[in-house]
């Protein structure tokens, strides 16, 4: 994950083998709207907590999982396959989300921009359908912020939109980003976060300044501050636009996603799919969900 280009390469790679493995199951299922063995989350790309009922999502590339509140084990949602690379929580039961169709769909294998008012359940095309692969997608309000491939040029790019998605602006990316995380006071605000160094920008993007994290990693943004995973699962918090960085605690393990939760949660979610989850600005963890 620490080099852009090979996660890229990775991720098609992964996307590739479940074609392979889903169309086999497909050819010897055809009688039946589902493949016969579920290989349940494979590489999660993004987490978010439905405000509905707080039940926890999972988005992978084999798929969206719930978790209900409560609840350890995460269940696939609708029986769809799709492989949400980008992701995230915009309101309830209201999702955005990117990456490729499920392999029974007759889609673009770009999905461009969709959006999910019911859980997760269903999915409409809102923009970019057929042109762009967003790996990295985050929201505030109407701003969206995406980050990913073209498909005619495979180039990743950086944009924006202000309208919920509908007409998108192309920005300067700082560096080639593994996340990004808005401010949950002003979406102007927004940080990301590249191979070696993290970012920030007080203007939608378009101008960049350093952060001066301690490490590179995956970014997250709560009332509490920012906070910072890095590749060895360390912790960090600056608690505001002037304060040092300091480390609060660990995960143990290299984070695969990162985000905030209900009541200004952190959940992390492992290489593994195990989900954990702090309440204390990242000092202690506990496991919210096991693949």
């Amino acid at each position: 994950m620490s080099d852009a280009p090979l996660r890229s390469r990775s991720r098609w790679l992964v996307w590739a083998l479940s074609a392979l493995l889903l169309t086999g199951c497909a050819e010897k299922t055809a009688d039946r709207p589902h493949v016969s063995e579920d290989p349940g989350p494979v590489h999660v790309h993004g987490l978010g907590v439905n405000p509905t009922d707080g039940a926890l999502f999972v988005a992978t590339h084999t798929g969206l999982f719930r978790a209900a509140q409560g609840e350890l084990r995460s269940r696939r949602v609708a029986d769809r396959y799709q492989d949400t690379m980008g992701f995230t929580v915009v309101g309830a039961d209201r999702f955005l989300g990117s990456g490729h169709p499920d392999l029974r769909e007759r889609r673009s294998p770009f999905l461009g921009l969709i959006e999910s008012s019911d859980a997760g359940r269903t999915w409409r095309a809102v923009s970019l359908d057929g042109k762009a692969d967003f790996h990295v997608l985050e929201a505030s309000g109407r701003r969206v912020y995406g980050y990913g491939s073209d498909f005619e040029t495979r180039d990743e790019r950086l944009m924006t939109s202000t309208d919920g998605g509908r007409d998108w602006k192309r920005l300067d990316a700082p560096a080639a980003l593994i996340s990004l995380a808005i401010s949950p006071s002003d979406p102007r605000r927004v940080v990301a976060s590249g191979e070696r160094r993290a970012f920030g920008s007080r203007d939608g993007g378009r101008s960049w300044s350093d952060l001066d994290a301690p490490a590179a990693g995956l970014l997250a943004w709560t009332n509490s501050g920012l906070f910072l995973v890095d590749l060895e699962g360390r912790v960090w918090r600056r608690a505001g636009t002037s304060a040092p960085w300091r480390s609060t605690g660990g995960v143990g393990a290299a984070p695969a996603a990162f985000d905030s939760g209900s009541d200004d949660d952190l959940l992390v979610a492992l290489h593994d799919g195990t989900i954990m989850r702090s309440a204390d600005d990242g000092r202690t963890w506990s496991v919210r969900s096991r693949p």
